[in-house]
């Protein structure tokens, strides 16, 4: 090289004229030293002056974009990469050709080149996430199971540049090599072949989103979704535990996705109260006019005592059997009620499907199951008012003459085993 010429031939005399047995080895250890004071003078310019000036213009200014490239350490790791190409070729440049240290200088700097290069694609790669996940376009997509992917690529990649730099071989030896392991990679990276190809279905299909309430009993995971990697699902869930689930597994296996629920506004109430059979009955002119006296129900009563009374007028019917003609029901006249009362409340969502049914008898009483949705997806204030709804129910149920089933307590239990006791005392006094 003319470079090392020219300096070899302005040092090189002066040293074989003054110090001949050591000229070589004072040119080298002058070489190292110009080489290392050359690298401080370049590492202080640009960690101390260059990258300092723009951490202060990134902290100072709201684009996400430069805050981001810049607290992933994406200039530093730049910096770091542009020197070891410095010191590459200042080893080319100061020491000799036949020098023993220049191919390990080299080597050396070259690895470093490498490395620092694998690790500022790593921030990009980070930086970029930071900035596409404020993006509410981009957030269905599995961005950081996408990323994870590509430094794993890169990640072998670099390491087999790496090692072709430390046995002095082609990469394209190693890489022709790499053909008859291809099954024992294929086994060693199952679970990230496996989730990047989850991934890109779980995007393509827009299955899932990190937000989405997710609920998967199998992996015990009930709750949001934090994290979609290449290999696991994050999901934190409602008592504040973290759930981990493979992400090949939400394709091969079925869970609840919350989402549609959460964006329409409402979530569903279906819930069955349990009525004593035994209390159901027609209702006499006195229940009737005690009824008549609730202002949803009034309205509903009167309509209904005519269209009764004039199709059992129409019909010419014997009332005094119970078996003739049409009556009303207290049960049926309950039923009326809870579906005025739904669409009298104010926190239940009119726009979507509300009833009240009569569900086939169980040994347990008969169920009324009232579905409906309320105008929130929050849970607190969906409980809330699911109580609040219940509690009333209960409450009013005597007003009906009717009792919800419950199944013997022991207090029961030792009521019934007390009143032969008690009757007989009674006998006897």
């Amino acid at each position: 090289m003319n470079e090392v010429s020219d300096l070899e031939g302005l040092v090189m005399p002066w040293l074989d004229k003054y110090i001949p047995q050591f000229s070589e080895l004072v040119y080298t250890a002058a070489a190292i030293l110009l080489i290392i004071l050359i690298s401080a003078g370049i590492h202080f310019l640009l960690h101390r002056v260059v990258i300092a000036w723009v951490g202060g213009r990134a902290q100072g200014n709201r684009q996400i974009w430069r805050q981001a490239f810049f607290e992933r350490k994406l200039f530093s790791r730049l910096a770091l990469t542009l020197q070891g190409i410095i010191i590459y070729i200042q080893a080319g440049l100061w020491l000799e050709n036949e020098s023993t240290l220049l191919p390990v200088i080299q080597s050396t700097a070259h690895i470093w080149v490498l490395l620092y290069s694998m690790l500022s694609l790593f921030s990009l790669l980070d930086a970029l996430l930071d900035i596409l996940q404020h993006k509410p376009a981009m957030r269905h997509f599995p961005l950081r199971g996408i990323f994870q992917s590509i430094k794993l690529i890169a990640s072998i990649f670099i390491g087999l540049l790496i090692i072709s730099t430390l046995i002095g071989k082609s990469p394209l030896l190693l890489l022709s090599g790499l053909g008859a392991m291809t099954a024992v990679l294929m086994l060693v990276f199952k679970d990230p072949i496996l989730g990047l190809v989850a991934g890109i279905q779980l995007s393509a299909n827009n299955m899932l989103t990190v937000g989405d309430w997710l609920e998967m009993p199998k992996y015990g995971a009930d709750g949001a979704v934090i994290d979609i990697g290449l290999t696991t699902v994050k999901v934190q869930n409602w008592d504040k535990t973290i759930t981990t689930i493979p992400t090949y597994a939400l394709i091969s296996d079925s869970f609840k996705n919350w989402r549609g629920m959460s964006e329409s506004g409402g979530r569903r109430l279906k819930r069955s109260l349990l009525l004593d059979s035994s209390s159901v009955h027609f209702l006499q002119p006195e229940d009737i006019h005690r009824l008549q006296r609730a202002q949803m129900l009034a309205p509903y009563l009167d309509e209904k005592v005519q269209e009764l009374t004039q199709h059992n007028s129409n019909q010419q019917l014997d009332l005094s059997s119970l078996a003739n003609g049409r009556r009303l029901t207290n049960i049926g006249t309950f039923r009326a009620y809870l579906e005025r009362l739904l669409k009298s409340h104010p926190q239940i969502h009119q726009q979507m499907t509300l009833m009240v049914r009569q569900l086939e008898q169980t040994p347990n009483g008969i169920p009324v199951e009232i579905y409906a949705f309320t105008n929130t997806t929050k849970w607190a204030e969906y409980e809330a008012i699911q109580g609040d709804l219940f509690d009333h129910i209960f409450a009013v149920l005597p007003e009906f003459g009717l009792r919800a089933h419950q199944a013997p307590t022991g207090y029961d239990l030792r009521a019934l085993a007390r009143a032969p006791a008690q009757e007989d005392l009674r006998r006897v006094g």
